[in-house]
């Protein structure tokens, strides 16, 4: 099926404050959905009609929807995705997290939580709000549970979630760089130690650079090394992802480490996003050590 021929993808994001909902859109946005933070329900209707007469431009969307709205708007929420039409296929994803999870994340933050505007303490607030958004939850086609979840962590759920059909089933391809001296992730499907390579660090003038800078490119890629090096992790993804993908995978995760996960682990995967993406595939980049 062409792109032109699929339902428009419509992405709702709701669940509870302090659970990670502007994470979870920061995420989709990395997969090329048209965002919307705090849209009212009550205007849902009219921009689902704005954006099925401009498909062209708004083929991935997602809104995100809260207890800001209050519960006369989300209780028509639900009636609202029920009758979208046939152009726009909607999926309801939710976030929630512990009690005291979200307790802990407010006290830290010292962020206002939306329901306490009425007097309430941050505990009822919490509590309030969990019944108000039950509806939702019961709804949602995806409900995540962030309690023991970091950030990088939340961002991988919802792509491990989130798929785009226009990859015609290829999955999601996410490169993560990493400094095997704090620890191999977790959550990696495959990986490779570029620690056998060259390693700029030696290098007196490269070693507050990282892999996304020019003098560290142009060192890397005068090594035939790590051209090699390259190519043959460009060689063995474009064989097997094919075959991920006949397994119904909708994410993998490939993992390159070095030492200190600056400069040569940054480098491969910047370079084998590049490649990949204008090859069609869908990528998304995380530099462990670089957002520390």
């Amino acid at each position: 099926m062409s792109d032109q021929d699929r339902p428009i993808q419509l992405i709702v994001t709701s669940g509870m404050s302090g659970s990670g909902k502007s994470v979870a859109l920061d995420a989709l946005e990395d997969l090329g959905y048209f965002c919307v933070d705090n849209l009212p329900p009550s205007l849902i209707p009219d921009f689902i009609e704005t954006i099925g007469q401009r498909a062209e431009l708004y083929r991935y969307v997602a809104i995100g929807v809260d207890a800001r709205s209050r519960a006369p708007e989300l209780s028509r929420l639900t009636d609202h995705l029920d009758q979208i039409d046939a152009r726009i296929e909607a999926r309801l994803l939710f976030l929630t997290a512990e009690d005291s999870i979200l307790l802990r994340r407010f006290s830290e933050t010292r962020r206002r939580h939306p329901m306490t505007e009425t007097g309430a303490s941050l505990s009822e607030a919490i509590s309030d709000e969990r019944d108000l958004l039950a509806p939702l939850e019961a709804r949602a086609d995806w409900v995540i549970d962030t309690s023991d979840t970091n950030i990088h962590q939340l961002r991988r759920q919802v792509w491990k979630n989130v798929s785009r059909p226009d990859q015609d089933g290829a999955p999601t391809l996410v490169l993560e760089s990493f400094a095997f001296k704090r620890g191999v992730p977790g959550d990696v499907d495959l990986l490779f130690d570029a620690r056998c390579l060259p390693n700029p660090h030696w290098e007196e003038e490269l070693r507050n650079w990282t892999g996304q800078h020019q003098p560290v490119i142009e060192f890397l890629e005068r090594q035939g090394i790590v051209m090699e090096f390259l190519q043959t992790i460009l060689d063995f993804l474009r064989t097997w992802i094919p075959r991920y993908a006949e397994h119904q995978r909708s994410y993998l995760t490939v993992g390159i480490g070095c030492t200190g996960g600056q400069h040569r682990s940054v480098y491969l995967s910047e370079k084998i996003a590049e490649t990949l993406t204008s090859e069609g595939l869908t990528t998304v980049v995380h530099h462990r050590e670089l957002e520390r």
